[in-house]
């Protein structure tokens, strides 16, 4: 594993075998030990830990999480929404992300290409959860020019999990 400065000061770590054998292990269990890690891969453990927190600081692995099924806890309706700014500044763009990280039903944001601007996703209880978040907050917003929303029937496939 070696290390190349990068234009945002941290790090662009050059990975090798084990570190992407270690990625693997935790993209399928972030719960998963040193101690078990260093015994699949046939490592032992203080490599292993070294490995893991060079990769931690330079946030190729940017966070530990639990994966929750929506619909356990009453969030089963899933919306993707796609938008389009009527100004396109970097003033007004910024202040349109601003609004939608305030947004705790917005799960997801991306800066997307083509006719539209963004497309978050949307997660909540039901159609009439979906309306209130729709008409109140994100339809409060100044910039808005034009939205289009998907409602989700079932879901594929879905992962957390980068193939390399």
């Amino acid at each position: 594993m070696s290390t190349k400065q990068s234009t945002n000061q941290l790090p662009i770590l050059q990975l090798d075998e084990k570190d992407m054998a270690i990625l693997k292990l935790l993209q399928i269990d972030g719960k998963m030990t040193i101690r078990d890690i260093a015994s699949k891969l046939n490592l032992s453990t203080t490599p292993v830990y070294e490995r893991i927190k060079k990769m931690e600081q330079a946030e190729v692995i940017k966070q530990y999480a639990a994966i929750v099924d929506p619909k356990k806890i009453n969030k089963g309706l899933t919306v993707l929404c796609y938008i389009t700014l009527k100004e396109h500044s970097k003033k007004y763009g910024k202040k349109f992300i601003q609004e939608i990280l305030g947004f705790t039903e917005v799960t997801e944001c991306l800066n997307i290409s083509g006719e539209f601007d963004f497309m978050i996703k949307v997660q909540v209880k039901d159609m009439d959860e979906y309306r209130e978040f729709y008409v109140n907050k994100l339809g409060e917003l100044d910039n808005l020019s034009h939205t289009q929303s998907i409602f989700v029937i079932s879901v594929i496939k879905t992962t957390h999990q980068v193939v390399f």
